[in-house]
Formats: structure tokens, sequence, C-alpha cells
């Protein structure tokens, strides 16, 4: 058995009177894909972003690698960081957003080379050898010097799971990826993120793509009303799920 790469414990969060998750446990194995389906609502992005510390947790807690994400445990007390030691964190947590989040003032290869700069202290020359060499594995290499609105929307999440990449992150976060995009470049976004997965890449992946999850994920989880209503093998959750909700989910989006 690979060890556990991402370990959720009792995860609550609210915001004000909503309560968003509800004690949520999951475990991510190393070089493995989880993919997470479910209603709007759900609480499948407050889950992703609580994961990096972009939302903070009310209770229980998050490990990657063995660390606590935004933490540090003194007896049986929690202490939150502080905000730089969280950023340090953070470079070892990629996240790919549903609406790309690239800095439009940058080129391609500029987006691609700040934070291995900025962040790890990587030398310029480095930083850019490695993005040339990322942009050629999500099919981009002639696209270094063209700046983000140059760019179908297809071509600019590519860019931005490259720019994931950059920081090599010990798990790759991704939410709703395709989902911003025209329905003819949701494939070309899928390819990659199937390349990746071939390749041994941790990842947690938030889609309405039932058959990416079908033929990609290790493990289905399937979340309702802030809480893991069911999880397994794809061919299980898919194809013969245990629980009501995930039967009528799925009826929907067949």
């Amino acid at each position: 058995m690979s060890q556990v790469m991402v370990d959720v414990h009792g995860v609550h969060k609210s915001f004000g009177p909503l309560k968003v998750l509800r004690g949520v446990d999951l475990q991510v194995r190393a070089g493995e894909v989880t993919v997470i389906l479910g209603p709007s609502g759900s609480g499948k992005s407050t889950l992703l972003r609580t994961i990096n510390h972009l939302e903070k947790v009310d209770s229980g807690w998050i490990g990657v690698d063995g660390d606590l994400i935004g933490y540090r445990r003194s007896g049986d007390r929690l202490h939150e960081l502080k905000e730089k030691d969280v950023l340090k964190q953070r470079t070892h947590i990629g996240f790919v957003f549903q609406n790309f989040h690239l800095f439009p003032h940058l080129t391609v290869l500029d987006n691609l080379v700040e934070a291995p700069v900025s962040a790890l202290r990587r030398p310029r020359k480095e930083a850019e050898e490695t993005a040339r060499r990322l942009l050629a594995r999500v099919g981009l290499a002639d696209k270094a010097d063209a700046y983000p609105r140059q760019l179908s929307g297809g071509q600019q999440q590519r860019v931005a799971i490259a720019r994931a990449l950059a920081l090599e992150p010990k798990v790759l976060l991704f939410d709703e990826p395709t989902s911003a995009l025209d329905p003819e470049l949701v494939g070309e976004v899928l390819d990659v993120i199937k390349d990746l997965a071939g390749s041994g890449t941790t990842m947690i992946v938030v889609t309405h793509e039932i058959g990416f999850a079908r033929e990609v994920a290790d493990t289905v989880v399937f979340m309702d009303g802030g809480v893991v209503v069911e999880q397994g093998p794809p061919a299980a959750v898919l194809d013969d799920p245990r629980h009501e909700r995930t039967r009528t989910f799925l009826a929907k989006v067949l």
C-alpha cells in the first residue's frame, strides 16, 4: 500500500449559519487520483480550499505528506501558522481554479516562472527551462511569449495546469477545471489531466465529467450536504451505488 498523501480528518466548516462541511473524512494515497462528485452546494469546492488553507477549518485537521496544514500541534491544541509559513506549505499543493487565475499582464512563460523564482528562490534561467518543458508537456510550447488574452479558454487552463506543476507540488487540486470552457475545449484539458494521472501525480479533482471519473479515477467520492455519502472504485460508485442520494444524483447526470 502506498502512503497516505492527503489526510482529511473530521473537518467542519461554516460560513455564518450555513454549515458547508459537516465532519468530512477523506484519505488520498500517493500517486492516486480521487474524483469528487456531487450537486452544487455539497461542499466539494470548499473542501478543496481547506486542503491548501484558502479556507480555515472550524474543527478537525488536514495533513499533506505528514505535515499539518495551516497549524502546528502543541499537545492537544492547534495553533495557526503565520502567513509566510502557510504560503510555504501552499507551494507543495498545486491548485487549478475554475477560471484560470492567470496574471493578465504577464506572458505565458512569466506566469510559470513567477512563483518558482519568488517563492522557491529558483534561478530564473532554471525556472525558464522548467517552464518551457512544462509548456511542451501541455502542448503549448509555441505560446511562451503570448499573453493570456491571446489564448482560448482551453489553452489558458492548460497554462494554469503547467503553472501549478512548475512548483513540483506533492498534490494537485482541480476545482471544476472544465466548467468555464466551451464544450469543444473540454477534451484538450481533460487529456492533459489524464496524462498527469498516467504519470503518477497525486490529484484530487472536483468535476461533473462522469466519463472522466470512470476512466481516470482510482477513487470516486460522492458528496452531498457537506458530508461524504459514498466512496469507492469508479465501477462500484458509478455503476452500483449503495446510497439513494448517489443513485438520484447519477440518474440526473448520466
